[in-house]
Parts: C-alpha cells; structure tokens; sequence
C-alpha cells in the first residue's frame, strides 16, 4: 500500500474503517527514509529518527482500537519537527555540530502539545546553524537537497522539514520563520507554509534568532493539513509572555473548520508591484507570479494591481536586526541550559564550528553583545512598527484584503552558485522579510514549476491575525489551481518490519 501524498483526514478515514493503523503508516516512512534520505538520492532532510516512534504509533493504536475514540486532531499521525524544536530525549542539535550529542530533558511548548493532539514524532529535520540563513548548509548535516532537482537549494533554514515534506517522508511538518525559514523553503518545495502573528504560537524551546520576530508555523503539502496543523500549535504558553495575545485572538484554533466554503469570489488582492524581482534569474518566477494572479481574476477576485512601498528595499535594510539582536538572544537560551555543550554565541564562533557558507554567523558575531547598545538598534526597532504601519496603509487606501508577491524573486538556486557566492545571507533578494519585519502574517502557496523544474511560490500578507483569512484564501486557491505537484524520485521498496532509518545519523 501507498501512502504517498495522504492528508491527515484521508489517513483518519483509513484509520476509522480499519483499512491502515498509525503503525502501518510509520513504518512506510520510516521505509522511504531509508531509501531515499539515508540513502539513494541521499535528500538528508532528516537529522534523528525518534526511536520511539513505532511504538508510539502502536500505543496510539491500541488506545484506538480499545476506546474507539483519538486522542485528538492528530491521532497517530506522524509529524517531522524541525531540529530547532527542542524534544524531550531526542538529539536536538539546531542545525549545529556542537550540538550533535544534546539530548533535551523537555519538549518545547509545541511539541508538547502535538503529543497531547495524538500526533507521533516521528524524526527532527536538518536546518543551517542556529536557522543563520536562507539555506541548508550546516555543520551538522551538510546540504539538504531540493527532491524537484538535487542539485539545487531547498532554501532555509528549514530545509529538512521543507525536503521531508515534498518528498513524503511526513505527513505534516514544523517548521520556524524569523525572517522567511517558513516560506523560503515552502516556496523552493512546492508546499504551503504560514507565517503565524508572533504571539500566536509559542517559541518556548525553540533556539531563538531574533525574539520579537521568531515564530513557529505549520509547513505541509494541502492547506487542510496546514489548518488542522495550526490547529494542534496555538494557544497562550505562561513561559512566553508574547502568547498573551492568543486567548483573545479572534478565531484562534477552529482553523480547519473555517475553511469550509472558502471562495476567491470578492476577495480584493493587491498586487505588490515593487516586490517582484529585477534580477535575471527573475523572469521566470515573475511570470509565474504574473500567471497566478491572471487565475485569481479569472476565479473571481478583485485584482487592484500596480501598488508600491515608496522605498521597499530601504524599508527592508533598514528594519533587518539579525546582526544587532541575534547574539543576545542565542546566548540567553544557551545559557539557560546548563547540559548545553556551550553557553553563548561567543563560544560556538570561538569553537569554528558552524558550515563556513554560513556567512550570517559572522555578522552576528561583529554584533553587539547587548542588542540595545548598537547605536542603530532602538531607531531600527521604530522603523519595524512604522514599516507595519506603512504596509497596513497601503492596504487600507486601496481597500484590498490582502498582498500578493513573489515569495522569493529567484528560482531555488544551486548548490555551485551559492559556493560561488552568487548569494549571502544579506543580499539574498527574498520577499519574506517584507511579513517578518513588520510583523504581519503571511502565508506562502505553490504557483507552479519553471521550465528547468523548479517550484515557485507566492506569498500571500494579511493584517495582524488575519490567520483564518490567509488560509480560506489558500484553500480556495489550492481547489481552483490545484498546484502541488509530487517530485520524480525513485521507487522505494517494501517495509521492512522493524526498520528504524536514520535512528544513528
């Protein structure tokens, strides 16, 4: 039996007429894995294999099969959790070498409540060192390839979950943006991501980059498995303040039950003008791009095109704090750990360990200690609340409901160009710094594949915890373009009983 490209609601059909068990379905990924992450095209989209996970997938079958009810949203379904996400005696390394041998003592807030939704972990996913970066080198796990072209990037840094994903060896994922490791991959992978509202979701236990703009988020194949995702992570966390807000969020959780009707009929989409690429690499996700949004008139929405920010590009270098702020936030969390190999930023770069591609490390390190003490750093943190207020505006005055734009303005690049340095962290010309810098929610949707094969996407910006409209957008998109299209890999062979890929890696 397949198992490839299951939503969550087909695999609880299967579960409730007895056609398949979680067991079953862990195996088969466990099985693909093995074949092709471990070995075959070698994706390496999975850093540990929780050992664990076959029998929890039997212990939630036997709860099924003696109850008749699931846990919850997520029963038995296995998730693949970005190695960011701290998991209570699994290896979590964030995306470090240092950090190969650490094994955490508790889950972070989301994966604790993922166990208590039913759902199985099954494996922790590559990601660049400490998420520095739109890429997938790291001196943990190396590159992460693009399953649509293994030569090419998957994207940052949540390239395990992103890779995993596309290539079916998950069922749902979780994945971290701070300034696009949602969406970057989610777009270089032909999948649909959300940016949630920081606050929305709690970051306990997640390795920080820069606190006010980090967030965890939901990254999957269909916008029903992103909702019941959504669904599982939200909610107020005593350990992190900014989830006050989540209580008294209009239409947090019931995410999946509102994209029942959704339609693009009378949805007013603006199109960013400014926002598409001038590169030559950008004509073909332009046109892509351009494409999309001809569909979107012809299923019913309102088109307002030609909108601009005065000075986009200004109002992006001038709003990006990771040099200033990321230092002082990796070094709380680590010194908050006293198994940790290593206590603060200034260790890890002492030590040399990080992937040497990854350039933004040595930004940070040239950084501030205390982020306020740079002289640019509260005049920067002013410039986010006003670029916000320069996004909603323009959102206002032309009374759109959302914006649209290429979510990266360059198709996935290979792995040659990036050690040619064609691109650094800092002149990576991605859009989804325009959401994270100010602070908005966005929501990335495939749009289809270049000539040469490679996935497009385009990002979707709504007001402050407008979740529920992106997602209704998103699914009304996905039913009328049906864009998600699997990679070519090769086939995979029977289970075999028992196997556990990876487990050691």
């Amino acid at each position: 039996m397949t198992y490839e490209e299951i939503t969550t609601a087909g695999f609880h059909d299967q579960l409730r007429a007895g056609a398949t068990t979680s067991a079953d379905l862990v195996r088969w990924y466990l099985q693909r894995i093995a074949d092709l992450d471990a070995a075959g095209p070698r994706i390496g989209a999975v850093v540990t294999v929780n050992r664990n996970a076959l029998a929890d997938a039997e212990a939630l079958d036997a709860e099924f099969a003696a109850t008749g009810k699931f846990r919850g949203p997520l029963h038995g379904v296995p998730v693949l959790v970005k190695d960011q996400a701290e998991t209570a005696g699994i290896r979590t390394s964030f995306g470090s070498a240092l950090f190969a041998d650490y094994v955490p003592e508790q889950d972070a807030t989301v994966v604790s409540r993922l166990r208590a939704a039913g759902a199985v972990v099954l494996a922790k996913t590559a990601m660049c060192d400490f998420a520095a970066g739109w890429f997938s080198f790291s001196s943990r796990t190396d590159h992460t390839k693009n399953p649509y072209a293994l030569a090419h990037e998957i994207g940052g840094s949540s390239s395990g979950t992103a890779a995993g994903l596309a290539a079916n060896l998950g069922l749902l994922g979780v994945a971290e943006d701070t300034g696009g490791s949602v969406r970057v991959p989610g777009s270089f992978a032909n999948l649909f991501g959300l940016r949630p509202t920081t606050g929305l979701v709690s970051r306990t236990g997640f390795s920080p980059l820069v606190h006010f703009q980090d967030t965890p988020g939901p990254l999957c194949r269909t916008v029903g498995d992103v909702a019941v995702l959504l669904d599982a992570m939200v909610g107020y966390d005593p350990a992190d303040p900014f989830t006050a807000v989540a209580p008294r969020t209009t239409g947090a959780g019931g995410y999946a039950a509102a994209l029942a009707g959704a339609t693009l009929s009378g949805v007013r989409v603006g199109v960013l003008a400014d926002a598409f690429g001038a590169h030559p690499e950008s004509r073909p996700v332009n046109d892509l791009v351009r494409a999309a949004v001809g569909e979107l008139r012809a299923a019913g929405a309102e088109v307002v095109d030609g909108l601009e920010v005065p000075g986009l590009q200004d109002w992006v270098r001038g709003t990006s704090l990771y040099s200033l702020q990321s230092k002082e936030d990796i070094t709380a969390f680590l010194a908050a750990r006293p198994t940790a190999p290593v206590h603060s930023f200034d260790e890890i770069y002492a030590s040399g360990m990080f992937h040497p591609l990854t350039d933004l490390i040595g930004d940070i390190a040239n950084g501030p200690r205390v982020a306020a003490d740079g002289p640019d750093y509260h005049r920067m943190r002013l410039r986010q609340e006003e670029f916000r207020r320069v996004l909603l505006h323009l959102m206002a005055g032309a009374g759109v409901d959302v914006l649209v734009y290429p979510t990266v303005q360059v198709p996935p690049p290979s792995r040659q160009e990036l050690a040619d340095l064609r691109w650094t962290a800092l002149t990576f010309p991605t859009n989804t710094v325009i959401a994270s810098q100010s602070s908005l929610p966005a929501m990335t949707v495939p749009v289809g594949l270049t000539a040469a094969g490679l996935p497009v996407g385009m990002d979707v910006l709504g007001r402050p915890f407008a979740e529920t409209q992106l997602l209704r957008f998103a699914k009304a998109w996905e039913e009328h373009a049906q864009p998600r299209r699997a990679p070519v890999l090769p086939a995979v062979g029977t289970p075999r009983p028992g196997v556990v890929a990876g487990a050691a890696r």
